[in-house]
Protein backbone atom coordinates (compact mmCIF):
# COMPACT_ATOMS: atom_id res chain seq x y z
CA UNK A 1 0.00 0.00 0.00
CA UNK A 2 1.64 3.22 -0.88
CA UNK A 3 -1.07 5.68 0.14
CA UNK A 4 -0.27 7.51 3.25
CA UNK A 5 -3.79 7.96 5.30
CA UNK A 6 -3.37 11.62 6.92
CA UNK A 7 -3.24 11.16 10.39
CA UNK A 8 -2.69 14.26 12.03
CA UNK A 9 -5.88 15.40 10.68
CA UNK A 10 -7.94 12.70 10.59
CA UNK A 11 -7.07 11.85 14.89
CA UNK A 12 -7.59 15.82 15.41
CA UNK A 13 -11.12 15.07 13.64
CA UNK A 14 -12.03 12.24 16.04
CA UNK A 15 -10.82 13.64 19.13
CA UNK A 16 -8.30 9.96 19.09
CA UNK A 17 -5.08 11.35 20.41
CA UNK A 18 -1.54 11.06 18.53
CA UNK A 19 -0.76 8.38 16.49
CA UNK A 20 1.68 5.56 17.52
CA UNK A 21 1.91 3.13 15.01
CA UNK A 22 0.27 2.60 11.51
CA UNK A 23 0.21 -0.59 10.30
CA UNK A 24 -1.30 -1.70 7.12
CA UNK A 25 -3.93 -4.96 7.16
CA UNK A 26 -3.13 -7.03 4.16
CA UNK A 27 -6.46 -8.39 4.13
CA UNK A 28 -9.02 -7.22 1.60
CA UNK A 29 -8.72 -6.87 -2.11
CA UNK A 30 -11.26 -3.60 -2.85
CA UNK A 31 -10.57 -1.30 0.01
CA UNK A 32 -7.49 -0.08 2.35
CA UNK A 33 -7.22 -0.76 5.86
CA UNK A 34 -4.97 0.19 8.90
CA UNK A 35 -4.33 -0.96 12.26
CA UNK A 36 -3.88 2.32 14.26
CA UNK A 37 -2.50 2.36 17.80
CA UNK A 38 -2.80 6.25 19.53
CA UNK A 39 -2.24 7.42 22.74
CA UNK A 40 -6.07 6.88 23.22
CA UNK A 41 -6.15 3.56 22.10
CA UNK A 42 -6.20 1.04 19.35
CA UNK A 43 -8.55 1.94 16.10
CA UNK A 44 -9.41 0.32 12.74
CA UNK A 45 -8.55 2.83 9.99
CA UNK A 46 -10.79 2.12 7.00
CA UNK A 47 -10.02 4.41 3.76
CA UNK A 48 -12.61 3.63 1.23
CA UNK A 49 -10.50 3.23 -1.70
CA UNK A 50 -13.20 1.14 -4.04
CA UNK A 51 -14.78 3.63 -6.20
CA UNK A 52 -18.06 1.55 -6.29
CA UNK A 53 -18.42 1.54 -2.81
CA UNK A 54 -16.63 5.20 -1.44
CA UNK A 55 -19.24 7.30 -1.69
CA UNK A 56 -19.83 9.77 1.33
CA UNK A 57 -23.80 9.42 1.22
CA UNK A 58 -23.57 5.39 0.35
CA UNK A 59 -21.04 4.87 3.55
CA UNK A 60 -23.20 6.84 6.01
CA UNK A 61 -25.83 5.03 5.18
CA UNK A 62 -23.83 1.74 5.78
CA UNK A 63 -22.79 3.23 9.07
CA UNK A 64 -26.39 4.02 9.82
CA UNK A 65 -27.29 0.33 9.44
CA UNK A 66 -24.22 -1.12 11.53
CA UNK A 67 -24.92 1.30 14.59
CA UNK A 68 -28.97 0.55 14.39
CA UNK A 69 -27.66 -3.04 14.31
CA UNK A 70 -25.73 -2.86 17.40
CA UNK A 71 -28.53 -1.37 19.34
CA UNK A 72 -30.30 -4.56 18.53
CA UNK A 73 -27.72 -6.75 20.05
CA UNK A 74 -25.94 -8.15 16.60
CA UNK A 75 -22.30 -8.42 16.50
CA UNK A 76 -20.61 -5.23 14.35
CA UNK A 77 -18.33 -2.22 15.01
CA UNK A 78 -19.87 0.87 14.45
CA UNK A 79 -17.79 3.56 13.49
CA UNK A 80 -16.54 6.53 15.83
CA UNK A 81 -18.48 9.99 15.29
CA UNK A 82 -16.51 12.72 14.54
CA UNK A 83 -16.37 16.30 15.36
CA UNK A 84 -18.87 17.84 13.25
CA UNK A 85 -21.37 14.91 13.79
CA UNK A 86 -20.50 12.64 10.96
CA UNK A 87 -18.85 9.75 10.82
CA UNK A 88 -17.29 9.79 7.28
CA UNK A 89 -13.98 11.87 7.22
CA UNK A 90 -13.40 13.45 3.17
CA UNK A 91 -9.79 14.45 3.33
CA UNK A 92 -8.32 15.40 0.18
CA UNK A 93 -11.15 13.60 -1.71
CA UNK A 94 -10.33 10.76 -0.17
CA UNK A 95 -13.24 9.02 2.64
CA UNK A 96 -12.25 7.44 6.11
CA UNK A 97 -14.26 5.84 8.94
CA UNK A 98 -12.07 5.13 11.99
CA UNK A 99 -13.62 1.90 14.05
CA UNK A 100 -12.96 0.53 16.95
CA UNK A 101 -10.53 -1.95 16.83
CA UNK A 102 -12.04 -6.06 17.62
CA UNK A 103 -9.58 -8.39 18.93
CA UNK A 104 -10.15 -11.56 16.85
CA UNK A 105 -9.71 -13.94 14.31
CA UNK A 106 -11.13 -15.37 11.28
CA UNK A 107 -12.46 -18.85 10.67
CA UNK A 108 -13.40 -21.10 7.54
CA UNK A 109 -15.76 -23.32 7.95
CA UNK A 110 -12.89 -25.99 8.44
CA UNK A 111 -12.10 -24.62 11.91
CA UNK A 112 -16.36 -24.74 13.06
CA UNK A 113 -17.99 -27.56 14.46
CA UNK A 114 -21.37 -28.57 13.56
CA UNK A 115 -22.81 -26.74 16.32
CA UNK A 116 -21.01 -23.30 15.45
CA UNK A 117 -22.17 -23.78 11.54
CA UNK A 118 -25.54 -23.73 12.73
CA UNK A 119 -24.56 -20.89 14.70
CA UNK A 120 -23.23 -19.43 11.87
CA UNK A 121 -26.30 -19.73 10.23
CA UNK A 122 -28.85 -18.61 12.71
CA UNK A 123 -26.49 -15.14 12.78
CA UNK A 124 -27.18 -14.40 9.31
CA UNK A 125 -30.47 -15.06 9.39
CA UNK A 126 -30.59 -12.65 12.30
CA UNK A 127 -28.41 -10.18 10.28
CA UNK A 128 -31.10 -10.52 7.24
CA UNK A 129 -34.44 -10.10 9.83
CA UNK A 130 -32.68 -7.09 11.98
CA UNK A 131 -31.93 -5.14 8.65
CA UNK A 132 -35.63 -5.54 7.67
CA UNK A 133 -35.89 -3.70 10.94
CA UNK A 134 -33.47 -1.41 10.80
CA UNK A 135 -33.58 -0.47 6.96
CA UNK A 136 -37.63 0.31 6.24
CA UNK A 137 -36.88 4.22 6.40
CA UNK A 138 -33.87 3.88 3.71
CA UNK A 139 -35.96 2.82 0.73
CA UNK A 140 -35.22 0.09 -1.43
CA UNK A 141 -32.37 0.53 -3.30
CA UNK A 142 -32.06 -1.06 -7.02
CA UNK A 143 -30.46 -4.42 -6.84
CA UNK A 144 -27.49 -4.50 -7.99
CA UNK A 145 -25.49 -7.65 -10.17
CA UNK A 146 -25.42 -11.08 -8.15
CA UNK A 147 -21.86 -10.80 -6.73
CA UNK A 148 -19.66 -13.35 -6.90
CA UNK A 149 -16.51 -15.17 -4.77
CA UNK A 150 -13.85 -12.76 -4.48
CA UNK A 151 -11.22 -12.16 -2.04
CA UNK A 152 -10.12 -15.29 0.27
CA UNK A 153 -13.20 -16.76 -1.80
CA UNK A 154 -15.65 -13.72 -0.61
CA UNK A 155 -17.39 -11.51 -3.11
CA UNK A 156 -15.65 -9.51 -5.72
CA UNK A 157 -16.44 -6.47 -7.96
CA UNK A 158 -16.03 -8.37 -10.89
CA UNK A 159 -18.24 -11.05 -10.82
CA UNK A 160 -20.48 -11.39 -13.27
CA UNK A 161 -19.94 -14.52 -15.66
CA UNK A 162 -20.36 -12.82 -18.59
CA UNK A 163 -20.78 -9.38 -19.75
CA UNK A 164 -24.29 -8.31 -20.12
CA UNK A 165 -25.75 -10.80 -17.32
CA UNK A 166 -28.93 -9.58 -16.51
CA UNK A 167 -28.61 -9.80 -12.75
CA UNK A 168 -32.34 -10.35 -12.17
CA UNK A 169 -32.64 -13.19 -14.74
CA UNK A 170 -28.85 -14.84 -14.79
CA UNK A 171 -25.79 -15.20 -17.34
CA UNK A 172 -26.81 -16.00 -20.62
CA UNK A 173 -24.98 -18.87 -21.68
CA UNK A 174 -24.27 -16.97 -25.12
CA UNK A 175 -22.31 -14.47 -23.34
CA UNK A 176 -20.44 -16.54 -21.17
CA UNK A 177 -19.59 -18.98 -24.84
CA UNK A 178 -18.17 -15.58 -25.86
CA UNK A 179 -16.27 -14.23 -22.60
CA UNK A 180 -14.34 -18.30 -22.56
CA UNK A 181 -13.32 -17.92 -26.46
CA UNK A 182 -11.82 -14.43 -25.71
CA UNK A 183 -10.18 -15.82 -22.51
CA UNK A 184 -9.00 -19.01 -24.12
CA UNK A 185 -7.30 -16.92 -26.92
CA UNK A 186 -5.84 -15.01 -23.56
CA UNK A 187 -4.16 -17.97 -22.05
CA UNK A 188 -3.00 -19.50 -25.31
CA UNK A 189 -1.40 -16.10 -25.65
CA UNK A 190 0.48 -16.43 -22.25
CA UNK A 191 4.47 -16.56 -22.47
CA UNK A 192 6.06 -18.42 -21.03
CA UNK A 193 3.30 -20.94 -20.33
CA UNK A 194 3.11 -22.54 -16.50
CA UNK A 195 0.78 -24.30 -13.80
CA UNK A 196 -1.89 -22.19 -13.63
CA UNK A 197 -2.21 -20.87 -17.62
CA UNK A 198 -2.42 -25.01 -18.05
CA UNK A 199 -4.92 -25.02 -15.34
CA UNK A 200 -6.89 -22.06 -16.94
CA UNK A 201 -7.25 -23.97 -20.31
CA UNK A 202 -8.39 -27.07 -18.87
CA UNK A 203 -10.95 -25.51 -16.68
CA UNK A 204 -12.09 -23.32 -19.57
CA UNK A 205 -12.93 -26.73 -21.88
CA UNK A 206 -14.39 -27.89 -18.97
CA UNK A 207 -16.78 -25.43 -18.30
CA UNK A 208 -17.35 -24.52 -21.78
CA UNK A 209 -18.51 -28.37 -22.35
CA UNK A 210 -20.71 -28.07 -18.90
CA UNK A 211 -22.52 -25.49 -20.29
CA UNK A 212 -23.19 -26.96 -23.67
CA UNK A 213 -24.99 -29.83 -21.71
CA UNK A 214 -26.89 -27.45 -19.14
CA UNK A 215 -27.48 -24.06 -21.66
CA UNK A 216 -31.18 -24.71 -21.35
CA UNK A 217 -31.39 -24.35 -17.12
CA UNK A 218 -30.87 -20.66 -17.05
CA UNK A 219 -32.80 -19.51 -14.10
CA UNK A 220 -35.58 -17.71 -13.90
CA UNK A 221 -36.02 -14.01 -11.80
CA UNK A 222 -34.50 -14.01 -8.28
CA UNK A 223 -37.38 -14.84 -5.78
CA UNK A 224 -37.54 -12.63 -2.39
CA UNK A 225 -35.58 -9.38 -1.76
CA UNK A 226 -34.11 -7.32 0.44
CA UNK A 227 -31.45 -6.01 2.95
CA UNK A 228 -28.23 -7.82 2.88
CA UNK A 229 -24.69 -7.43 4.49
CA UNK A 230 -23.57 -8.21 1.05
CA UNK A 231 -19.85 -9.67 1.23
CA UNK A 232 -20.82 -11.96 3.80
CA UNK A 233 -17.51 -14.46 3.91
CA UNK A 234 -14.64 -15.61 6.09
CA UNK A 235 -12.33 -12.40 6.29
CA UNK A 236 -15.78 -10.32 7.24
CA UNK A 237 -16.43 -12.13 10.43
CA UNK A 238 -14.53 -11.94 13.91
CA UNK A 239 -14.12 -14.61 16.07
CA UNK A 240 -13.08 -14.23 19.84
CA UNK A 241 -13.30 -17.44 22.19
CA UNK A 242 -15.29 -19.22 19.15
CA UNK A 243 -18.00 -17.11 19.05
CA UNK A 244 -19.01 -14.03 16.46
CA UNK A 245 -17.22 -11.06 18.08
CA UNK A 246 -17.98 -8.48 15.18
CA UNK A 247 -19.24 -8.95 11.24
CA UNK A 248 -17.73 -6.17 9.12
CA UNK A 249 -17.09 -4.43 6.28
CA UNK A 250 -21.05 -3.24 4.94
CA UNK A 251 -19.83 -1.71 1.95
CA UNK A 252 -21.48 -4.17 -0.14
CA UNK A 253 -24.94 -3.18 1.91
CA UNK A 254 -27.68 -3.20 -0.69
CA UNK A 255 -31.03 -4.99 -1.63
CA UNK A 256 -30.73 -8.55 -2.98
CA UNK A 257 -32.35 -12.41 -2.79
CA UNK A 258 -31.59 -12.98 0.95
CA UNK A 259 -31.22 -16.59 0.21
CA UNK A 260 -28.99 -16.12 -2.20
CA UNK A 261 -26.48 -14.35 0.13
CA UNK A 262 -27.05 -17.33 2.46
CA UNK A 263 -26.10 -19.91 0.00
CA UNK A 264 -23.34 -17.67 -1.58
CA UNK A 265 -21.99 -17.50 1.85
CA UNK A 266 -22.10 -20.93 3.11
CA UNK A 267 -20.37 -22.11 -0.43
CA UNK A 268 -17.70 -19.92 0.54
CA UNK A 269 -17.19 -20.93 4.19
CA UNK A 270 -17.54 -24.20 3.84
CA UNK A 271 -15.70 -25.15 0.20
CA UNK A 272 -12.78 -27.71 0.86
CA UNK A 273 -8.79 -27.26 -0.79
CA UNK A 274 -10.38 -29.51 -3.53
CA UNK A 275 -13.35 -27.86 -4.33
CA UNK A 276 -16.16 -30.23 -2.67
CA UNK A 277 -18.74 -28.58 -0.35
CA UNK A 278 -18.82 -30.10 3.42
CA UNK A 279 -22.65 -31.03 3.12
CA UNK A 280 -23.43 -31.97 6.81
CA UNK A 281 -21.98 -28.53 7.85
CA UNK A 282 -23.81 -26.67 5.05
CA UNK A 283 -26.96 -28.51 6.42
CA UNK A 284 -27.01 -27.53 10.08
CA UNK A 285 -26.04 -23.86 8.84
CA UNK A 286 -28.86 -23.18 6.51
CA UNK A 287 -31.62 -25.08 8.75
CA UNK A 288 -30.56 -22.55 11.36
CA UNK A 289 -30.47 -19.53 8.82
CA UNK A 290 -34.00 -20.61 7.59
CA UNK A 291 -35.18 -20.94 10.84
CA UNK A 292 -33.84 -17.73 11.72
CA UNK A 293 -34.61 -15.69 8.44
CA UNK A 294 -37.88 -17.27 8.08
CA UNK A 295 -36.92 -18.98 4.81
CA UNK A 296 -38.61 -21.29 3.36
CA UNK A 297 -36.86 -24.47 1.77
CA UNK A 298 -38.33 -23.97 -1.59
CA UNK A 299 -36.39 -20.70 -1.38
CA UNK A 300 -33.18 -21.91 -0.48
CA UNK A 301 -33.43 -24.77 -3.39
CA UNK A 302 -34.39 -21.49 -5.72
CA UNK A 303 -31.29 -19.86 -4.58
CA UNK A 304 -29.34 -22.96 -4.56
CA UNK A 305 -30.27 -23.32 -8.57
CA UNK A 306 -29.22 -19.47 -9.29
CA UNK A 307 -25.71 -19.43 -7.60
CA UNK A 308 -25.04 -22.82 -8.73
CA UNK A 309 -25.46 -21.30 -12.52
CA UNK A 310 -23.87 -18.28 -10.91
CA UNK A 311 -20.73 -19.94 -10.72
CA UNK A 312 -21.08 -21.67 -13.76
CA UNK A 313 -21.03 -18.97 -15.33
CA UNK A 314 -18.40 -17.23 -13.25
CA UNK A 315 -14.81 -16.30 -14.39
CA UNK A 316 -13.86 -13.34 -12.69
CA UNK A 317 -10.53 -14.35 -11.23
CA UNK A 318 -9.65 -15.38 -14.73
CA UNK A 319 -10.42 -11.84 -16.02
CA UNK A 320 -8.62 -10.20 -13.39
CA UNK A 321 -5.79 -12.80 -14.27
CA UNK A 322 -5.16 -12.22 -17.96
CA UNK A 323 -6.88 -8.56 -18.62
CA UNK A 324 -5.92 -6.82 -15.30
CA UNK A 325 -2.69 -8.71 -14.96
CA UNK A 326 -4.02 -8.72 -10.78
CA UNK A 327 -2.93 -11.98 -9.33
CA UNK A 328 -3.99 -11.75 -6.11
CA UNK A 329 -7.00 -14.13 -6.38
CA UNK A 330 -5.31 -17.23 -7.93
CA UNK A 331 -4.67 -19.08 -5.03
CA UNK A 332 -8.24 -19.26 -4.70
CA UNK A 333 -8.57 -20.02 -8.38
CA UNK A 334 -7.76 -24.16 -8.36
CA UNK A 335 -10.70 -24.73 -5.55
CA UNK A 336 -13.22 -22.02 -6.65
CA UNK A 337 -13.53 -23.86 -10.30
CA UNK A 338 -13.29 -27.71 -9.19
CA UNK A 339 -16.58 -26.47 -7.07
CA UNK A 340 -18.07 -25.63 -10.33
CA UNK A 341 -17.92 -29.07 -11.59
CA UNK A 342 -18.28 -30.93 -8.16
CA UNK A 343 -21.70 -29.28 -7.50
CA UNK A 344 -23.08 -29.70 -11.40
CA UNK A 345 -22.41 -33.09 -10.57
CA UNK A 346 -23.85 -33.54 -7.06
CA UNK A 347 -26.46 -31.01 -7.53
CA UNK A 348 -28.98 -32.70 -6.12
CA UNK A 349 -27.48 -33.33 -2.66
CA UNK A 350 -26.00 -29.72 -2.40
CA UNK A 351 -30.16 -28.74 -3.09
CA UNK A 352 -31.21 -31.17 -0.19
CA UNK A 353 -28.60 -29.91 2.31
CA UNK A 354 -29.93 -26.63 1.77
CA UNK A 355 -33.31 -27.10 1.65
CA UNK A 356 -34.07 -30.64 3.12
Amino acid sequence: MSHTPPLGALLRQYAAGSALTCDPVEQGLLNRGYRLRTTHGRYFLKHHFDPETADPVAIDRQHRATQRLADLGVPVAPPLTGADGRTVAVIGGHAYALHPWIDGRHRHGGQLTTQQCARLGALLGVVHASLERVMPTEGRAPAAPAEGAGPTGATGSDAKGAEGADPARGADPADTFALIDRLLAQVRRHRPCDSFDELALHRLLERRALLERHADRRPPQGGSVGWVHGDFHPFNLLYRDGEPAAIVDWDRLGVHPRAEEAVRAAVIFFVRPVGTLDLAKVRAYARAYRRTAGATPSELAAAVHRVWWERLNDFWMLRWHYERGDTRADPQFPAASALAVWWTREYDAVCEAFAG
